[in-house]
């Protein structure tokens, strides 16, 4: 059977996005798709697979898959592509509406001019950051795990800890450290689910550069909830203002921790790169 699908990506975080309105696969069957048509010399190539799909909570579904073929609760640069794909395919003419990610919901508003989609905002909700509900392995005494000394291989780094429905250990740091210490940081024993990781540099306090390290893809070239967590990880450290735009190796994405309602706002473009077809 032929499977159509579009690839798009958010900043250079690129995924392969199918309709679930009009493919059904089991679970079983989306991973090995997942892990199949990801790959660079053999498949499709892409940092994962997104299936939109209906909703009985929201008006549509994000389904979410790693290069590895593992399930993500959250993907920023992914939800951003999933507002875009539904509003050029025409499953709706809102500017506004809800998507659902492993239950939980985000609340999109589209920029558009001409009938384009320029840039995408995401009401991304309140970031968690109690150490239980990260997850991370801390005291249960500890309310955050904000600046913690943690041995990574050979060294020792200061690490903030931040859920935005998917979990982040953010490092001020070299950037550059990203490619040694990444794999160690996704699967240090503090991560029971394993987890993302920010190697980040303060610019000044509104801007700042960061190289991420996904969980189940390895490093990409952007990642919206990592800028998020990125973000919130700032102004818990005092280093940056509550509204920061975050340079990563594909872009920029301008992230807002309102203070009025504790919720997270993302805004950056989406971008279609093309459209096909294959056989699955």
């Amino acid at each position: 059977m032929l499977m159509k699908f579009d690839k798009m990506h958010g900043c250079g975080n690129d995924y392969i996005y199918v309709s679930g309105f009009d493919y059904k696969f089991d679970a079983k069957k989306k991973e090995e798709l997942a892990i199949r048509l990801s790959d660079r010399h053999f498949g499709i190539g892409s940092d994962g697979l997104i299936f939109i799909n209906p909703s009985d909570i929201a008006d549509f579904e994000m389904e979410m898959y790693n290069a590895d073929g593992s399930r993500s609760e959250m993907c920023g640069n992914g939800m951003r592509c999933v507002a875009k794909y539904v509003y050029d395919h025409k499953l709706t003419d809102k500017t506004e509406f809800v998507v659902e990610s492993m239950g939980k919901l985000k609340y999109i508003t589209l920029t558009v001019e001409e009938g384009k989609v320029l840039s995408v905002t995401v009401d991304m909700g309140e970031p968690i950051l109690t150490p239980a509900e990260i997850p991370v392995m801390a005291p249960s005494t500890m309310d955050k795990f904000v600046s913690e000394k943690v041995r990574i291989d050979n060294r020792e780094f200061n690490i903030t800890c931040v859920s935005m429905g998917n979990p982040h250990a953010v490092i001020f740091t070299d950037p550059d450290d990203v490619l040694k210490y990444g794999p160690h940081v996704e699967n240090n024993k503090l991560f029971p689910r394993r987890v993302n990781a920010e190697f980040v540099k303060v610019i000044d306090r509104n801007n700042v550069q960061m190289r991420v390290w996904e969980r189940g893809t390895g490093e990409t070239l952007a990642c919206g909830t990592g800028c998020c967590a990125t973000a919130v990880a700032c102004v818990l450290n005092g280093v940056t203002d509550n509204e920061v735009t975050v340079h990563v190796l594909g872009g920029k994405i301008k992230i807002k921790w309102n203070k009025e309602d504790n919720h997270v706002y993302m805004t950056g473009p989406a971008s279609f790169a093309f459209s096909g077809q294959v056989e699955v």
